[in-house]
C-alpha cells in the first residue's frame, strides 16, 4: 500500500517557502521604491535650500557685524522647527549617515504610510538636542543601523540650511513596548527601527560634535 501522509507536509513545506520567498521579494522591492523616491525628495530639498528666499527683490549686502548674529534656533531652542512640502509632504530637512552611504529626508510627523515613504520624526527637535526619528528596516532606510558603532558619523541639515553633527555614541536592543526606554535618556539624537520580524528594536544614541 502506498503511503501518502507525507504529502501533505511537503506541500505545506512548499508553499511555506513560497511565502517566504514572495516576502522577502516584495521587501526587497519596497526598499528599492522608497530609495529612488528619497532620491528625489532630497535633491528638492536641497534645491529649495539654495535658493535664496527673494531674489528678486534681494537688498544689497550690508558690511558685516563685528559679530555674527546668534540663530533664532539657539536663542529659543524651543521654536517649532521649519519645514518644507515635497509631493504633500512636510519635511524637517536631511539625515546623513556616511558610513551608510545613505542622506535621507525626515518628515515633520510620523504615521505608518508615511514611514513607507520616508523616515519620520517620532518626537523631539533638533534644536532642543531630543531628536527622535523612526524609519523602516528598508536596507535604504535603518536596515543597516546595526553596522554603525560608536565614533560614527551622522549630519542632520534642517530646512532653514543649519547643519548639525552628531556621533554615535551606542547602540540599544529594546523591545517593540519598550516606549518609555526609547523616549528615555538625555541624548541629542536617537534613530531607530524594527529588526526583521519586530521582535526587537535598534536604537542608535546620538550626541552632538
Amino acid at each position: 500500500m502506498e503511503h501518502n501522509g507525507g504529502k501533505p507536509l511537503i506541500r505545506t513545506g512548499l508553499l511555506l517557502i513560497a511565502a517566504a520567498l514572495l516576502l522577502t521579494g516584495y521587501n526587497l522591492w519596497e526598499s528599492e521604491r522608497a530609495a529612488a523616491e528619497n532620491k528625489v525628495i532630497v535633491a528638492r530639498l536641497e534645491e529649495v535650500l539654495s535658493e535664496p528666499t527673494h531674489p528678486e527683490t534681494a537688498p544689497i549686502p550690508e558690511p558685516a557685524a563685528p559679530e555674527e548674529a546668534v540663530p533664532d534656533h539657539i536663542l529659543n531652542p524651543d521654536m517649532e522647527m521649519p519645514t518644507e512640502t515635497v509631493n504633500g509632504y512636510e519635511y524637517i530637512g536631511v539625515l546623513e549617515i556616511p558610513e551608510l552611504e545613505l542622506k535621507l529626508p525626515v518628515m515633520s510627523t510620523w504615521s505608518y504610510p508615511k514611514l513607507r515613504v520616508a523616515p519620520c520624526r517620532y518626537e523631539g527637535s533638533v534644536y532642543s538636542g531630543s531628536l527622535i526619528v523612526a524609519a523602516h528596516n528598508y536596507g535604504s532606510h535603518f536596515g543597516r543601523l546595526r553596522q554603525l558603532h560608536a565614533g560614527s558619523e551622522v549630519t542632520f541639515t534642517d530646512a532653514d540650511g543649519n547643519l548639525f553633527s552628531y556621533e554615535v555614541i551606542s547602540l540599544e536592543t529594546l523591545m517593540p513596548t519598550a516606549v518609555e526606554e526609547m523616549e528615555s535618556g538625555d541624548w541629542d539624537l536617537t534613530l531607530f527601527t524594527c529588526t526583521v520580524g519586530g521582535r526587537t528594536r535598534v536604537a542608535v544614541r546620538c550626541a552632538l560634535s
